[in-house]
């Protein structure tokens, strides 16, 4: 796990990279890799790859990044890791014909990897990653970015140059990236809490979305691929018991558990005491050499929208002889945070889940771990939040009446009532109405209608006939037109997969434990595991309308029946209590001054959340209002 960063200049172009120049963008990552660093400039200062490293696996100065092939024709910067890197070395050193420098690095197995098979020896691989590749021989650069997008990577073209970095702020210690908002990925940021790949909210600067990747010539030339997606990887299990999909899952399960045991440094798991991270501990504590030790968050008191679960989590690390370690956090531990948080996003995350996340890693850290296990994904793959089962029933009620006139003459009827006309209910009425389905994502912050009110009036204006559909309507022609069985289900993962987990719950959990310089590695979203799941027909997932029934089947005699039946739910903040105390006084501030500065929203629709009490939607304003003031105020 490391930050890595680099450019290449195209032909024509006069600039030259330098060691200052290199430098000073890596290491506004030191926080990603506090054990080394390294840059490799190639004698005509025309490309230049820069790291930090974190050492996880081989931990010898051997291992260090940049890193070459024998001949010196092949440099690599690579971020994450190959967890089945041992076996791909083995069938790389029968064909032969290699000479390896490194015992076991996984980035050296990339180098030689590439060497045999392309760039498709990434088809071989089992892990998180995100890399730049210069291959002089071809004069061409790869960047390439993990099929889930465990891993981000960002990239930028200007001035005769492309830059790429594992973090925005890297890219913008380049002297020449201009600073400024994309106002259209901000209307999308309005919509799912982030902003969709391939846009991020500075103008020019691009992330490489999940499974894609990206080959840049000298000449300037850029050529994009896909290069995987879920539905060329299923197998339909119709026909098939529900024990015997129960066993392939557990066996898939622990499969993905053990493999991301890979290391040379400690070993946590992230313990909520859900089904989830009860499971990730379970299979972890399997054949452990010694006790696993686990991480859990509280709050200071149990809030009505959020009670604490730390006593389910003691009872799990009981159970398993797992040594329990804990933190109980306060509005104040969120406040103390919020200035190194927007320093870390880079981008707004506006889940305020980041702050638990941040000090979850750094418990695991002070206590002597570099790498922890996540549950992320699992709900996702196994229907498990309930929000999905709402929307599944309004889906079937619109898929009743298909006549899309009716629907919008309803919507029309129901926009001037005041208490619904900001709700998501009408919101999902207008889009039956205009043909569309009505899940958007598994996080949404503000309706179409809602975000046409909080605009300032020149955005009103510049977005009166958009909607985010826009960032959503290719990945629902490409859902169906590969999707094995287009169902409403299927397509709710299949957005999940897309949307919000790469660019949202993955972010959080990258972002917030790099800045402990921790390792997160997620387990459900194992590439294997994530084609399995997606094989399941969706009535199989749905059985008994009882969430998350295949995985509950699946570990039902491995976990304890008292957290199988617990109701779900979720690692939340207490975000709307606390916007009674003193984080509403420091968001309703910073967001009076926002209005003042800039002219994105409106200070009056502003002032109306914090009269009708909306916290979590005050939370997002203010994330971005603070991201604004940071990255792009002059």
């Amino acid at each position: 796990m490391c930050g890595i960063v680099g450019s290449l200049v195209f032909q024509g172009s006069h600039f030259e990279i330098d060691e200052p120049y290199l430098t000073a963008m890596r290491d506004t990552m030191e926080h990603r890799g506090p054990d080394g660093f390294g840059n490799w400039i190639s004698q005509d200062r025309k490309v230049g790859l820069g790291h930090r490293r974190l050492s996880i696996i081989d931990l010898s100065d051997l291992a260090a990044q940049p890193m070459c092939n024998e001949d010196q024709s092949i440099w690599i910067s690579f971020n994450g890791e190959i967890y089945n890197h041992s076996d791909i070395r083995r069938e790389l050193e029968e064909i032969g014909g290699h000479t390896w420098k490194t015992d076991h690095s996984d980035t050296e197995m990339i180098l030689h990897a590439y060497e045999t098979w392309g760039i498709d020896c990434i088809e071989k691989f089992r892990g998180m990653f995100a890399f730049g590749l210069w291959d002089s021989r071809t004069r061409k650069l790869w960047l390439v970015r993990d099929r889930i997008g465990i891993k981000p990577l960002y990239y930028s073209i200007h001035h005769g140059r492309v830059v790429f970095a594992s973090e925005i702020k890297a890219v913008l210690a380049d002297p020449d990236q201009q600073r400024s908002v994309n106002e259209e990925a901000f209307y999308h940021y309005l919509s799912f809490l982030t902003t969709p790949a391939p846009d991020t909210l500075f103008a020019g600067i691009r992330k490489l979305p999940a499974g894609t990747r990206i080959c840049i010539g000298a000449n300037g030339s850029v050529c994009e691929e896909k290069y995987w997606d879920v539905w060329d990887h299923t197998e339909p299990l119709t026909g098939v018991s529900d024990q015997t999909i129960a066993e392939r899952v557990l066996n898939e399960l622990e499969t993905a558990v053990q493999i991301r045991k890979v290391s040379d440094v400690p070993v946590g798991v992230f313990l909520s005491g859900g089904i989830d991270s009860t499971t990730n501990a379970a299979l972890f504590s399997e054949q452990g050499r010694q006790p696993l030790k686990t991480f859990s968050i509280g709050y200071d008191s149990d809030y009505q929208t959020y009670a604490n679960e730390t006593h389910f989590a003691k009872r799990v690390a009981r159970d398993f002889g797992a040594q329990y370690y804990e933190q109980l956090l306060s509005v104040k531990d969120l406040l103390d945070f919020i200035p190194e948080m927007v320093w870390l996003q880079d981008e707004p995350i506006a889940d305020p889940v980041c702050v638990p996340i941040y000090y979850l890693a750094r418990l695991a850290r002070d206590n002597g771990v570099t790498v922890c296990q996540a549950g992320e994904g699992a709900d996702e793959l196994f229907w498990g939040y309930p929000g999905w089962q709402r929307a599944i029933k309004v889906q079937r009620c619109s898929d009743l009446f298909p006549f899309p006139w009716v629907k919008q003459m309803m919507g029309s009827l129901l926009t001037p009532v005041p208490k619904i006309r900001y709700s998501f209910q009408l919101e999902w009425l207008r889009r039956a109405g205009c043909s569309q389905p009505v899940f958007w994502g598994g996080a949404e912050a503000f309706t179409e209608l809602h975000k046409q009110v909080l605009l300032g009036d020149r955005l009103k204006q510049k977005f009166k006939s958009f909607t985010s559909w826009q960032a959503l309507e290719s990945l629902y022609q490409r859902f169906h037109e590969k999707a094995w069985e287009p169902s409403h289900l299927h397509w709710m993962s299949y957005l999940d997969l897309n949307l919000r987990l790469p660019e949202l719950l993955l972010m959080r959990i990258d972002k917030m434990s790099m800045g402990c310089s921790l390792e997160g590695r997620v387990p459900f979203l194992d590439h294997k595991l994530v084609e399995l799941v997606m094989s399941l027909p969706s009535h199989v997932k749905m059985r008994d309308n009882n969430p998350k029934y295949v995985l509950k089947k699946a570990v039902q005699d491995i976990i304890p029946q008292e957290i199988i039946n617990r109701p779900k739910q979720g690692f939340n903040v207490p975000i709307y209590e606390w916007f009674f105390k003193e984080l509403g006084e420091t968001a309703e501030a910073e967001l009076d001054r926002f209005c003042q500065d800039a002219d994105f929203i409106d200070k009056n629709a502003v002032k109306e959340l914090v009269r009708r009490r909306r916290g979590p939607q005050m939370w997002y304003l203010f994330n971005f209002a603070l991201w604004w003031r940071k990255y792009i105020y002059q």
